[in-house]
C-alpha cells in the first residue's frame, strides 16, 4: 500500500455553509481510515502568491481509500455545501513510502 495525500486549497465566500460542512465533516471522514494533518486559515506563504484563505492536508492509506471516502453518499451530501460556499483546488498526490 502506498499513502495518498489529498492537498486542498480553499477560497471561501459562504462562510456559514463552509462551517455547516464543517461540522457534519468529520463523522463521515473517521469511516475512512483517513487522517487530517493541516486545516490551517492563515500558512505563512514563503515563495509566490496564494490567494485562497485554508489549506487542508488529508492522509489516506492508499488511492483506493481516498476514492472509497471521496465517493461515499455520505461524502458526496455534504460535499455539496463545500462545493457551494468555496472556490476549491484538489490535488491527490502519492507519498514515497
Amino acid at each position: 500500500m502506498m499513502t495518498v495525500y489529498a492537498i486542498v486549497q480553499l477560497k471561501i465566500h459562504d462562510r456559514p455553509t463552509y462551517e455547516r460542512y464543517m461540522g457534519r465533516f468529520a463523522p463521515v471522514f473517521e469511516k475512512f481510515n483517513g487522517k487530517v494533518l493541516v486545516a490551517d486559515d492563515a500558512p505563512k506563504v514563503l515563495e509566490g502568491e496564494w490567494d485562497a484563505d485554508r489549506v487542508v492536508l488529508l492522509s489516506f492509506p492508499d488511492k483506493k481509500s481516498f476514492f472509497a471516502w471521496a465517493g461515499s453518499p455520505d461524502y458526496q451530501e455534504i460535499a455539496k455545501d463545500r462545493i457551494a460556499a468555496t472556490q476549491s483546488v484538489v490535488l491527490l498526490a502519492q507519498g514515497l513510502e
